[in-house]
């Protein structure tokens, strides 16, 4: 998020802002530069519509090209994503789809179905551009069979999802820049999170990963700071209160998530995070934590690696 912020504190203030839009992005700077991370920077200021779809926009151009290196790097590797051993794993079973719900507007879990011959679906159609499939059950057909699908729901927005001026959105994978007359459809921080996640298709992608996760039979949570309240509600209720195992697997537990988890709720828990020994995991057992020295399992593929066996 830090590199984030600087990155959209040197955007230029534009000539045809009004003065309450230059004042709002002028509060915004000094608290970034007060030591705000950049989700509370945004909360604490009211952006106006265009400002906010700018803040979008940049954050595109920003990420991108991150994005376009992961899939440069899966092209030279199939192997290159642990996230893929996990798919091929689950999928040793008769189970048809995967469900995985992420905050996050990069496609990496695409890709990682991709890299598995696995189809994913994200509720959009198939193709160049795509329109939004008004069926969450759509999937790629062989034969009279469907295929094994990961179902990526992304309560956030995607780097390739558009809306045009008329309101309709698209997906539009090649775009490498925001095409004229669209803007991106991403949910940045800021105090209008909670009412665009209102809006389609934020709607019913919320209501495919809330049925997700109440069919869940255990949750593994990779990088997740449990600071997005819309997203984890029906989570931290099934862990609190019908005993739903859960995992997390991170380099830092947010001030968020070891609150959730000291709260003594959560019946079943195992936590791992970077120590400077090595890992430092927590459980329903030890909540205090324990060391593990000179292990990584704080890293998804050191992670895979204990529960799948080593990948080499």
């Amino acid at each position: 998020m830090w590199p984030l912020g600087r990155y959209l504190k040197q955007l230029p203030v534009l000539a045809d802002w009004t003065s309450d839009e230059s004042h709002e992005w002028a509060a915004f700077c000094a608290h970034l530069d007060g030591g705000k991370d950049l989700e509370a920077a945004l909360e604490a200021v009211r952006l106006s519509e265009r400002q906010t779809n700018g803040v979008a926009d940049a954050t595109r151009t920003f990420l991108l090209p991150a994005d376009l290196k992961a899939f440069d790097d899966l092209l030279k590797n199939r192997r290159a994503f642990p996230l893929t051993r996990l798919y091929q794993h689950l999928f040793q079973s008769i189970h048809k789809t995967l469900d995985v719900i992420t905050p996050n507007y990069d496609r990496l879990a695409e890709y990682a179905a991709d890299a598995g011959d696995f189809s994913h679906f994200t509720g959009f159609g198939y193709g160049h551009l795509q329109t939004r499939a008004r069926d969450p059950g759509t999937r790629v057909h062989a034969g009279r069979e469907a295929a094994r699908t990961v179902c990526v729901w992304k309560v956030h927005g995607s780097l390739d999802w558009f809306r045009d001026e008329a309101g309709q959105i698209v997906g539009a994978r090649a775009c490498h820049t925001t095409p004229a007359g669209y803007s991106p459809v991403m949910v940045t921080p800021g105090i209008d999170k909670y009412r665009l996640t209102h809006g389609e298709p934020f709607r019913t992608i919320f209501s495919c990963s809330d049925i997700a996760l109440e069919r869940a039979r255990a949750y593994l949570c990779v990088g997740y700071g449990f600071n997005d309240e819309h997203v984890q509600t029906k989570l931290v209720e099934r862990c609190e209160v019908n005993g739903v195992p859960l995992v997390v697997v991170t380099k830092q537990l947010t001030p968020t998530a070891k609150a959730f988890l000291a709260r003594g709720k959560c019946r079943k828990y195992l936590a791992f995070e970077e120590s400077p020994t090595g890992t430092r995991a927590y459980s329903n057992i030890n909540p205090d934590g324990i060391d593990l020295p000179h292990e990584e399992l704080w890293r998804f593929d050191k992670f895979l690696d204990l529960m799948l066996g080593d990948a080499t």
